[in-house]
């Protein structure tokens, strides 16, 4: 079956105006934020209660140092009344603020990590309601990757969000603050918050692209990881470890080439911010000496400048960081927006199926296509196909490779969608069963239950006639053996008949084997089919194979042709009419026959 591929790559979004970028970051962090808002609320509140208490500790340091320090060097010294009530208050701004942070990083925990998950499951649950047909034509790493790094990226931003919203509080008061104390050396100080804030916009304009770049190789990265570790038994058959390492390290050395293009911007950028207020803070000392002197401050003033401006540019890096993490954050955003964004493409049985009640007082029947078209992609595998087939048959599709059988079977099963005609299906318990079966890591209850609530003599009755009770049996612990991850200790054989057994217990009606017992012996899968039509005469069984003994033992043939119907009826009537169908069966015989020798 050709698997088409479809790679999501990331939009390149409108933001090469400072305005564009103001509006994708508003909109940005107004979507996270609106996730878990009170949540965010609560961190704000922290975080404005810690800027109000870091502006107010200024005038903390300077009473320690004019009321306390210096009078202590004098002949009256410093009465207890004084340093008690000094202490008090510079101990009292220090809880507030130790509150304030507790809250604003607790809170602020809360909401990033919880937004994660919101959005995660959201991803989820978006690509679970995807039929079939949409997961084939995507990279099961890339979209896993939407729903992993991508998500994290997305949320980064909310860990200095709201330490960040707090700033303008905290600059407006602590500027206001400054020039009270003294306005000349204030208007100075202050001259470095438009430069810090200048320094952002730039380092953002010039960073965009080469994080969006990084997340994209990223999601690639993920992709072929997955798709390699998937396919390892493959790899390693074959003595392709050397060709498949060389290319995930292609992937790897783009991303590595990405980030560090972005990293060697953000190192440059925060020297800058921390060289900036480091040369304001010794220049504001060398003025405010001046000042000192000429008798416009007191030591305390200008220590409590200092100490506040120092404090001030503390936030400032938050700031910083927060605008460093803005181009991260836009990129994982995208690239899980496109999967939100993308239609849930309609299941195939929405589309010109139906489920009807059966009657109880006729035969019924199970399966009628009238006139259908349907495939991959945009090209027809099965056309103008008419099939009845009543409650409690067995019919057995043939025909040879590419001939559209496999296909045909997922159409009735309800995971390709028709193109035209119609068709009927007599019960919603349908279940198909692979050639390739998939079994979890888990107990051997969950793969035939798939955690449904169904009682033990229920599955070891399906275990019976799978025939895969008495290696069971063997196991030692029943139902509750772990079988590892996909089955690995079983044989291909076993993994077909507990897959088999599975639909049997789940209460399937109709049944769809898409050459599910081809790892078994003749005898045992004989055996099987026989035990299929004891276990309930109802149960309507439609199979696909490939060996002369199986298809003998169905009540009639579907023999495809090139996707077409090209006879319909009994096995033996078909050998004795249809010289298509006696050359197919006679190389199916001839393989058979070459293999056992």
């Amino acid at each position: 079956m050709i698997r088409a591929v479809v790679r999501i790559r990331s939009e390149t979004l409108p933001v090469n105006t400072s305005l564009n970028r103001f509006v994708v970051a508003k909109n940005l962090i107004r979507a996270l934020v609106s996730f878990h808002r009170g949540y965010f609320i609560v961190a704000v509140s922290g975080a404005a209660v810690f800027a109000t208490a870091t502006v107010v500790s200024s005038y903390g340091v300077k009473l320690v140092i004019d009321d306390v320090i210096l009078p202590a060097f004098t002949r009256d010294g410093v009465s207890f009344g004084t340093w008690f009530a000094t202490s008090l208050i510079v101990v009292g701004i220090g809880v507030v603020r130790a509150c304030g942070v507790v809250v604003r990083r607790s809170f602020a925990g809360k909401l990033q990590w919880a937004t994660a998950e919101t959005l995660a499951n959201r991803v989820l649950r978006h690509v679970m309601s995807q039929p079939a047909y949409w997961h084939r034509s995507r990279m099961t790493g890339d979209v896993a990757a939407r729903a992993g790094v991508d998500t994290d990226a997305a949320v980064a931003i909310l860990a200095p969000l709201p330490f960040s919203t707090s700033i303008a509080v905290l600059l407006v008061v602590a500027g206001t603050w400054l020039i009270v104390t003294d306005v000349w050396l204030g208007l100075f100080a202050t001259m470095v918050f438009p430069a810090m804030l200048v320094m952002n916009v730039l380092y953002q304009r010039k960073v965009d692209r080469f994080y969006r770049s990084a997340q994209d190789e990223l999601g690639e990265l993920s992709e072929a990881a997955h798709e390699s570790f998937d396919g390892v038994l493959v790899v390693k058959a074959f003595g392709a470890e050397e060709r498949e390492t060389e290319r995930l390290a292609v992937i790897s050395r783009r991303l590595q080439t990405a980030r560090t293009r972005a990293i060697n911007l953000r190192s440059t950028f925060e020297a800058l911010i921390d060289a900036t207020p480091s040369l304001v803070n010794v220049s504001i000392i060398g003025l405010g000496a001046l000042r000192i002197r000429s008798g416009d401050m007191t030591v305390g003033d200008l220590s409590s400048f200092v100490y506040l401006f120092t404090l001030v540019t503390l936030p400032l890096r938050i700031v910083s960081y927060l605008f460093s993490e803005l181009p991260h954050s836009l990129s994982g955003w995208d690239r899980v927006q496109q999967v939100l964004r993308e239609p849930l493409s309609p299941t195939p049985r929405s589309i010109k199926t139906s489920i009807v009640e059966r009657s109880s007082t006729t035969t019924p029947v199970m399966v009628e296509l009238e006139h259908v078209f349907a495939g991959h992609g945009s090209e027809d595998v099965v056309s103008d196909v008419n099939l009845r087939v009543k409650q409690g048959d067995t019919l057995a599709i043939v025909g040879a490779t590419g001939s559209g059988k496999s296909t045909l079977l997922q159409v009735i099963a309800g995971l390709i969608p028709i193109r035209s005609g119609s068709m009927v299906i007599g019960t919603s318990r349908v279940g198909l069963v692979f050639q390739e079966a998939f079994l979890f890591s888990e107990s051997l209850r969950y793969n035939l239950s798939l955690g449904a609530d169904t009682d033990s003599d229920t599955l070891w009755k399906a275990l019976e006639v799978a025939c895969a009770a008495e290696f069971v049996r063997e196991m030692g612990v029943g139902l509750d053996a772990e079988l590892g991850e996909r089955g690995v200790s079983l044989s291909g054989g076993q993994r077909q008949r507990l897959a088999l057994a599975r639909a049997l217990a789940m209460g399937c009606e109709l049944l769809l084997l898409d050459d599910t017992t081809s790892a078994l012996d003749p005898t045992t899968e004989e055996q099987v089919l026989r035990n299929l039509g004891d276990f309930n005469q109802d149960l309507t069984t439609i199979l696909v194979a490939s060996r002369p003994s199986t298809i003998a033992l169905a009540r009639s043939v579907l023999y495809l042709d090139d996707g077409r119907i090209a006879a319909h009826a009994r096995h033996t009537e078909l050998l004795a009419t249809n010289v298509g169908y006696r050359t197919l069966i006679s190389a199916f015989e001839h393989d058979r026959s070459k293999d056992a020798s």
